[in-house]
């Protein structure tokens, strides 16, 4: 960069762009590290950076290195004091519009309930029994047969197949996978 031309009002947007262009993008880099990745707070950060230089051109000491090195001062800053703000006051996030807050009102237990008892009753009798009497009424199968008036190994064979007749039901719905 060369110091002749910096100064000069009339040169404002030319100091500007060169800053940019010789500074942006290593700066960018190196404050993206200190930002946690954050691109566009670093984004942010750099361009505050390279407009405090701008306002302090006339101080300057316009050597590279000198520069480069009060370029990362002034951006290390920038960062600490973005990171105390966001530890002071809670960051802010948009109000969920009205209409896409979920309220539970029990409408999907009571739906599966309806497809559940609607495939229940596609069912044979044979199944649907042995179905309601060890599922809904929670009997063994030993107190199922006893009530239904057959065998425990009946019992067993008719909950095995009405269980797969259950699940082709639901599965043909859309419910079960």
């Amino acid at each position: 960069m060369r110091q002749d031309s910096y100064g000069d009002p009339d040169r404002d947007d030319h100091l500007i762009r060169e800053l940019y262009q010789e500074f942006g993008g290593p700066l960018l880099r190196q404050v993206r590290k200190t930002t946690g990745n954050d691109l566009q707070w670093a984004e942010d950060v750099v361009q505050e950076t390279l407009v405090r230089a701008w306002r302090n051109s006339a101080k300057l000491t316009w050597e590279p290195g000198l520069l480069w090195a009060w370029l990362l001062t002034v951006a290390r800053r920038i960062v600490i004091d973005g990171r105390r703000r966001r530890g002071v006051r809670p960051r802010e996030v948009e109000a969920p519009e009205e209409d896409t807050i979920a309220v539970p009102d029990g409408s999907d237990r009571t739906l599966s309930a309806i497809v559940v008892a609607d495939a229940l009753r596609g069912l044979s009798t044979q199944h649907r029994e042995v179905i309601e009497e060890t599922y809904l009424r929670d009997r063994t199968v030993s107190e199922a047969a006893e009530i239904l008036g057959i065998p425990p190994g009946t019992v067993k064979s008719r909950l095995f197949y009405a269980l797969r007749a259950l699940r082709s039901a639901l599965k043909e719905r859309g419910v079960a996978s």
